[in-house]
């Protein structure tokens, strides 16, 4: 099934995306150090079925890097944008890995008659009265929010951190080749991107204080949703499905085996079928 490559001029941004397939639409939201690239095993056999949409953050791969506003009522807002009012999606399925769940979050809680299901891979939510960073092991949430000294010390050695965070956060060093650290690293080095992979940390704060209010206001989420974290090395094991449970009222998943945090690229056969599954249980239509 081929994938094609779009941009959709929104407000205040440019947001790239890829697309392939038809049917009800999967709307499938990547991580950090990641890309729409992230989804390149996922995204031919949920085409077989389904129109499958991809797009990249805001300040992130190809989409355009504007000053400030990386807080993920905002990531989650462009989600929306380009998916009802640019592309005309009423109702569909959304998934979300790393710092794309809690962007994903942000959409189904805002948008809840939009969202049919709601699948969130090896994150927590913030605001869900846990703590984000385990306690400090994930150390790098902590430095990349420090103001100034990350640019400092990274910028111009993107490479480095962005293939430490591939070869230590997987269940094997070797599961990201290096010719997809090469596409990743292609927009990270770019100008602005690196700082907004820094504001998107930063901006942690706010994403809790904005997910407890909403929940305050509306409750919980209704739409069924699927957690799965990955059970090796850096994956947040059953943190995810904990987490969802406090901020959603019909949870489902659970271990992710022999993975670590990229489960998208270490257990791609077993994440479609988990999610084809959901699909047909819950259609759009």
């Amino acid at each position: 099934m081929k994938t094609t490559s779009h941009f959709a001029d929104l407000d205040g941004v440019s947001l790239h995306y890829l697309r392939a397939g038809q049917g009800d639409p999967v709307v499938l939201v990547h991580g950090i150090p990641q890309t729409s690239h992230e989804w390149r095993y996922v995204m031919p056999r949920l085409a077989e079925k389904y129109t499958v949409i991809a797009p990249d953050l805001r300040g992130l791969g190809d989409s355009t890097r504007p000053a400030g506003a990386y807080d993920k009522k905002t990531l989650g807002a462009d989600i929306a944008s380009l998916v009802i009012d640019h592309l005309g999606f009423r109702r569909f399925h959304l998934v979300g890995h790393d710092w794309g769940g809690p962007v994903a979050f942000a959409v189904a809680a805002h948008n809840p008659d939009a969202v049919r299901t709601l699948s969130i891979l090896d994150v927590v939510i913030p605001g869900d009265g846990a703590d984000f960073s385990q306690g400090g092991r994930r150390w790098h949430h902590a430095f990349f929010r420090t103001l100034d000294l990350p640019e400092q010390l990274c910028f111009g050695r993107e490479e480095m951190v962005v293939n430490w965070l591939f070869e230590n956060y997987g269940h094997r060093a070797n599961c990201i080749s290096e010719e997809d650290k090469a596409e990743f690293l292609r927009t990270y080095k770019k100008p602005g991107a690196f700082r907004a992979l820094l504001e998107i940390y930063r901006a942690l704060p706010q994403d809790a204080a904005d997910n407890a209010a909403i929940l305050a206001a509306k409750g919980k989420l209704k739409m069924p949703v699927l957690a799965l974290g990955g059970d090796k090395s850096f994956g947040r094991g059953m943190e995810c499905i904990e987490s969802l449970r406090r901020v959603a009222e019909n949870v489902r998943g659970g271990l992710v085996k022999d993975s670590g945090h990229w489960i998208a690229e270490e257990q791609p056969d077993f994440l479609v079928d988990e999610l084809l599954k959901l699909f047909a249980e819950f259609p759009v239509g």
